[in-house]
């Protein structure tokens, strides 16, 4: 009679040992609070705009739509990188109550004032990124905010929660229940194709999520800063009759009018 291999727990642990879960990137510097604020009045259309300018591109994490029509966040990203499941590595049968040895509870312990959660969950509906207890405990510690390209549960509790969440929408499922598992934090992530590295800043309103690199976060400040400026200028000269191809945008007499009037101001 043939000996067979006893069948491993894959309910409740690794099959891999070689494979040290959860996968932890290296520590990270985030943006100056006063950055924070000073972006805080900066629309993501307007930091997308700027950053098109600029030449970069890819920064509009397509997707994810407020839960709460009018919210508006600025904050550091930290991440949270989702994964397949593969039953010889980690399974998602029983894992409910496993899953706070995993990186979803890991990344929440390191969750600062002015953090945004910004997830990659690859838009499966099967997976609740986060639910109520856990959306709880993040804003407890200062999260401002969560941008996930997936789904979450326990909605009616968490609409109490009053958090602001872009997500793709709701789901019954818990994180790890069917196709996914969160496998590591603090690492790079595509979050909708969009890459996101833990420092990075996110603006996220209305419009939708927008990533800002922090190395280049200083210029956007200034550009937009100037840029928001002259379109007050604008809205006013046109709301009084002005041209459009005048005002906007700016022609060369139409700045010359704006330098005018902004030194006026200053005054």
């Amino acid at each position: 009679m043939t000996n067979i291999a006893p069948i491993p727990n894959v309910q409740t642990s690794l099959t891999r040992p070689d494979i040290v879960l959860p996968q932890k990137g290296s520590e990270y510097q985030r943006p100056d609070p006063i950055l924070i604020q000073q972006l805080q009045g900066v629309s993501s259309a307007t930091a997308s705009a700027m950053l098109h300018k600029m030449g970069i591109r890819q920064t509009f994490i397509e997707g994810p739509k407020s839960a709460f029509p009018g919210a508006k966040i600025v904050g550091s990203a930290v991440t949270l990188q989702f994964m397949p499941q593969r039953e010889d590595v980690a399974s998602g049968i029983a894992q409910e109550y496993s899953e706070k040895y995993s990186a979803l509870w890991a990344v929440l312990e390191t969750i600062q004032p002015n953090d945004v959660l910004t997830i990659q969950a690859f838009g499966d509906p099967y997976t609740g990124c986060l639910g109520e207890m856990l959306i709880t405990y993040f804003k407890s510690r200062g999260g401002v905010g969560i941008v996930a390209d997936g789904f979450i549960r326990d909605w009616p509790h968490v609409r109490d929660i009053q958090l602001p969440l872009w997500v793709r929408g709701f789901t019954p499922n818990y994180a790890s229940q069917s196709t996914l598992f969160p496998w590591a934090y603090n690492v790079p992530i595509a979050c909708s194709r969009v890459l996101v590295l833990p420092g990075d800043i996110i603006i996220a309103d209305d419009d939708g999520a927008v990533l800002i690199p922090r190395q280049i976060a200083p210029e956007i400040v200034r550009q937009t800063l100037e840029h928001e400026d002259w379109e007050a200028f604008s809205r006013k000269r046109m709301q009084e009759g002005g041209a459009l191809l005048k005002y906007y945008p700016l022609n060369d007499e139409g700045r010359q009018e704006y330098e005018a009037w902004r030194l006026q101001q200053s005054q």
